[in-house]
């Protein structure tokens, strides 16, 4: 999987420049023989943006089920687990407040026009407002309402993700508490769809270099570079609060509630960090992540163990910060004000699907699909995204290395583990 992932940034990144080439030398009626390179472009971005949504669903479900079922199994889960799952769920949660703040107070795509004239979104800015008029801080309420669908098929065909999501958190914990034969055919069963799903997931990712070409090439079409402007403000935005999570947030729980410095932390983790930026891949810097972290930093291989796997899985703080911001800008970008609730509703889907998502090629592609459909906002505003998306993504990734290592200092501290970032200079890693 990190293999293909990497492959990817290279054909995306071709792509992303062949886009805004084409884009800039054509002109919306160039064509042959009465079929237009725009027409083609809008047709192969729809067709990349409907097979995410045909990922959604199944995905959503299965992952989180075998998530859920495989953490509630684990023999290891019991003061060290409810450690690790609560410092997980805070550490993302502080990084979407973070990532919430930023993108209110800088607002990137806020800007004088239409969102037809600046990006080229051809969704009626007029359905939107009447869609989000009615929604106030009392909707919270409603929230917590759609969380217990009264019917889940209804849910997911309506793209109540909240519901469904619910519902498979549940599914998957009481799998663990079947007895016998009927709780490993139910794991067998929804480990075989989520791998099947993965299939399919990485099928459609092999086609994500065509998507991008087909999305920017159609949006530099309409508008020039105009839209890179608020384009790079974005990108800004969601560097400003990775920067403020990875210096400030996770540096303050080292403190204060890990009781270490953290420069120290910082030059044992260097080479993780390193191999994080460059691969973009949890998975693949995993092995490099628990010697850093061992070897380095002190922490017992029994606790290392554990915390880490785990995080590299579910604990993606960076992931769960961009998602937030980008469904903010997207929402922007068309000129909706979102309220209050529909903010809080942001939050807890942007945690929820870091987690549950995670684990697959371009994984917040998927995340902020099934957060613009829960919040009732285009899928076409994706494409607006992609041309940042793949060096986003690194920077990102070496975020949630970053914590998922702070989680096993701080845990093994609370465990009574000594020598933990004692010596000034760490042993160097093996790259």
């Amino acid at each position: 999987m990190s293999v293909l992932k990497m492959k990817l940034h290279w054909q995306i990144l071709i792509a992303l420049v062949l886009a805004i080439v084409i884009g800039l030398l054509i002109e919306r009626d160039t064509g042959l023989f009465g079929v237009t390179l725009y027409g083609i472009f809008a047709f192969l971005g729809e067709l990349f943006l409907n097979a995410l949504k045909m990922l959604i669903v199944p995905l959503i479900v299965s992952s989180i089920i075998v998530g859920v079922a495989g953490i509630g199994s684990s023999s290891n889960l019991g003061r060290l687990g409810g450690k690790t799952i609560g410092y997980y769920a805070m550490t993302s949660l502080l990084a979407i407040i973070v990532g919430l703040l930023v993108v209110n107070i800088i607002q990137p795509g806020v800007v004088e026009g239409t969102a037809e004239e600046v990006f080229g979104l051809t969704a009626s800015k007029s359905d939107l407002e009447a869609q989000f008029a009615d929604k106030g801080a009392t909707d919270i309420v409603e929230i917590f309402l759609r969380m217990v669908p009264t019917n889940v098929v209804a849910a997911a065909a309506a793209g109540q993700m909240l519901g469904l999501i619910f519902f498979s958190l549940l599914y998957g914990f009481f799998i663990t508490r079947l007895n016998g034969n009927y709780a490993q055919t139910q794991l067998d069963f929804w480990n075989g769809v989520f791998e099947v799903m993965m299939k399919i997931t990485e099928l459609v990712m092999r086609f994500a270099p065509i998507g991008v070409f087909a999305l920017v090439a159609k949006t530099v079409t309409d508008t020039g570079l105009e839209a890179f402007g608020p384009l790079a403000l974005f990108f800004f935005s969601v560097v400003i609060a990775l920067g403020i999570h990875f210096f400030v947030t996770l540096p303050l729980l080292l403190m204060f509630i890990g009781g270490v410095k953290p420069s120290r932390h910082y030059r044992a983790m260097g080479a993780a960090l390193l191999t994080a930026f460059s691969t973009a891949s949890s998975s693949a810097t995993l092995p490099l992540t628990m010697e850093c972290v061992e070897k380095n930093a002190g922490v017992s291989n029994r606790t290392s163990s554990f915390v880490l796997p785990l995080g590299a899985t579910v604990n993606m703080d960076g992931t769960a910060l961009y998602e937030c911001v980008a469904v903010m800008f997207i929402a922007q970008a068309y000129g909706i004000e979102l309220g209050f609730a529909t903010q809080i509703l942001i939050v807890i889907l942007a945690l929820l699907t870091s987690i549950g998502v995670a684990g697959i090629p371009a994984a917040s592609l998927v995340a902020i699909a099934i957060i613009l459909t829960a919040v009732g906002l285009p899928l076409e505003g994706i494409g607006l995204i992609l041309a940042v998306d793949r060096l986003l993504d690194m920077m990102r990734t070496s975020v949630n290395v970053f914590s998922d290592s702070c989680g096993a200092v701080i845990i093994a501290k609370s465990e009574g583990e000594t020598g933990i970032l004692e010596n000034d200079v760490p042993t160097p890693a093996r790259a």
